[in-house]
């Protein structure tokens, strides 16, 4: 038994490309499609954290040196 013949993976649809051209789409298309790992964000330390500047002012009153440490 023979195998099916695979489904091409271009058609010209309207127009006459000329070789070259038709190999230049090639290229671009197979680039496009490579598949490429993922890069994960980079975990920020605790102590370079921003998120101490953007929280909202220290209160004083009973609990307050609770509240003055990190991560509070």
């Amino acid at each position: 038994m023979t195998e099916p013949a695979a489904p091409p993976l271009l058609r010209v649809v309207k127009g006459e490309p000329t070789a070259e051209e038709l190999a230049a789409l090639t290229v671009v298309v197979a680039g496009l499609s490579q598949r490429r790992p993922h890069r994960r964000p980079t975990p920020v330390g605790g102590w370079s954290s921003r998120a101490d500047l953007v929280r909202t002012p220290l209160q004083p009153g009973p609990g307050g040196w609770r509240a003055a440490g990190r991560f509070a």
